[in-house]
């Protein structure tokens, strides 16, 4: 059996996959990222393999890195963009999705899949952290919650306080602020994934969302921000059958595969 590997280093997780020739997901790993993405690379790929019962990135046919610090994969064969290989990895998981938002860690894209799983179009915002894997570490800090505590808080809110910040920082401040007044934390919350949704309406509509659309990245497991988009940009949100946070991970193995195959 051939084995093929995806490598996503992430701002904030590093991800891999291997796929076999058939194209099934035989491993995968999630971790948080280091400072060095090298590094990161390197116990992502050391885990993933373990997996399946390899002991080197060499074993593998064909690994593409993908991310952030994908220049920084050492022993990838080639780097392919994350947008790229989100769209795929969306692809091959649910062929009937056309539109993506990817919220990572430090950016947001828009992202509208042509029927091969190739980018037909796609919008970026890398200009400030606010909708972000970030900008959801230091909400979440400010109601002393967990991330997933945080994200289903706003799903019991009735009424909504709006955040008026387009700041991480000033938006921390006012959610303090909020906190400090005893206004109920479900509303604050609920201003909060309002004002994420509101700024993913471009990038849906450069994406070229009609009907629907499926999230990906770590903030795709946001149940608050789900519910707060359907709302706003009246889309349904696509559950994907496999972890939203993989689509990098996964896009890249399966170009590695198709690239593989056809060098065999």
């Amino acid at each position: 059996m051939k084995y093929f590997g995806g490598c996503d280093v992430g701002s904030t997780y590093t991800k891999a996959v291997i796929l076999d020739e058939n194209g099934k997901m035989v491993a995968d790993t999630t971790i948080k990222s280091k400072i060095n993405s090298a590094e990161s690379a390197k116990i992502a790929m050391e885990e993933v393999l373990g997996k399946v019962g390899l002991k080197s990135s060499e074993e593998l046919d064909y690994l593409i890195g993908t991310g952030y610090g994908r220049n920084k994969v050492p022993f990838a064969d080639e780097n392919i963009s994350e947008i790229s290989c989100h769209a795929m990895g969306v692809h091959v998981t649910d062929p009937s999705v056309k539109a993506i938002i990817d919220i990572g860690g430090q950016d947001v894209k828009g992202i509208s899949v042509d029927t091969d799983g190739t980018v037909k179009n796609f919008a970026m915002n890398d200009k400030c952290a606010a909708g972000t894997g970030r900008f959801y570490e230091a909400m979440a800090r400010s109601f002393e919650m967990s991330l997933p505590e945080f994200s289903k808080l706003s799903l019991s809110a009735k009424n909504v306080i709006p955040i008026t910040a387009q700041c991480t920082v000033f938006a921390e401040s006012e959610v303090i602020t909020l906190v400090g007044e005893g206004k109920p934390m479900n509303e604050i919350a609920a201003g909060i994934q309002m004002a994420v949704a509101k700024r993913c309406f471009v990038m849906a509509k450069k994406a070229g969302a009609t009907d629907s659309i499926t999230l990906t990245g770590g903030c795709a497991k946001n149940d608050g921000l789900k519910q707060a988009i359907e709302h706003v940009l009246k889309l349904k949100v696509i559950d994907l059958p496999i972890d939203p946070q993989l689509m990098g991970a996964l896009g890249a193995a399966e170009f590695a595969r198709q690239k593989g195959l056809a060098q065999a």
